[in-house]
């Protein structure tokens, strides 16, 4: 077992946060305004507390705000308490503008990554994309008719990678490591591939697979 801390009260880190609980993980949530998550926490079995209170107990963390706000949350997280540890970035650089005929806009360039800008910021963060490339109801224990699907990773750290790829397989997923940060920039834009069914024709249930030869 291990002492899982989720920076992110929405949707995504609820999701991920019960997953980790049901799969024999002791965990905590963090938000803002923890006092906002006390029905959620008491329903899930976890604890709650700061960014900065469960960043300091966690001994992996996922980040999962909004893409805006991760590197904000990642300083009220006290970069004291995210050195050396591994986390699980699921964020993406979504902007505020409206997707276009179903493609989300992105504030990040072709040969840029917000996990890239993240671990710039916290060069001690042993920061790892994942989670990021598919809808929050098929994140944990996904089930399709064509088998199990691909969950995409990458970062700078070989050992991070190696935990977060135990991760994934424990929640049902093939992992595929696409190895060092700069990978982020074709793992990011894979949420505005998985997203287009969605805004055009409210089918969010899809999953992304790679098949090799």
């Amino acid at each position: 077992m291990s002492r899982i801390g989720v920076l992110g009260s929405g949707g995504v880190g609820q999701t991920l946060a019960g997953g980790f609980r049901t799969h024999g993980h002791d965990v905590r949530i963090g938000s803002r305004s923890p006092e906002k998550l006390e029905a959620f926490a008491t329903a899930a079995g976890v604890g709650r507390g700061t960014f900065a209170e469960v960043a300091a107990w966690g001994e992996l963390l996922v980040l999962a705000v909004r893409g805006a706000g991760a590197q904000d949350a990642l300083t009220l997280a006290g970069a004291g308490n995210v050195d050396g540890k591994v986390i699980i970035d699921t964020t993406n650089p979504i902007s505020d503008a409206p997707p276009v005929n179903g493609v989300l806009q992105y504030f990040t360039g072709p040969n840029n990554s917000l996990m890239e800008q993240l671990q710039q910021a916290f060069p001690g963060a042993r920061l790892v994309k994942a989670f990021n490339s598919v809808n929050m109801g098929s994140m944990v224990n996904p089930s399709f008719e064509g088998g199990r699907p691909t969950m995409f990773y990458c970062g700078n750290d070989p050992a991070a990678r190696e935990t977060v790829r135990r991760l994934i397989a424990d929640f049902g997923w093939e992992p595929a490591d696409m190895g060092m940060a700069e990978a982020a920039r074709a793992i990011e834009p894979l949420a505005q591939l998985v997203c287009i069914p969605g805004f055009l024709r409210n089918s969010w249930a899809q999953a992304l697979r790679m098949l090799w030869t």
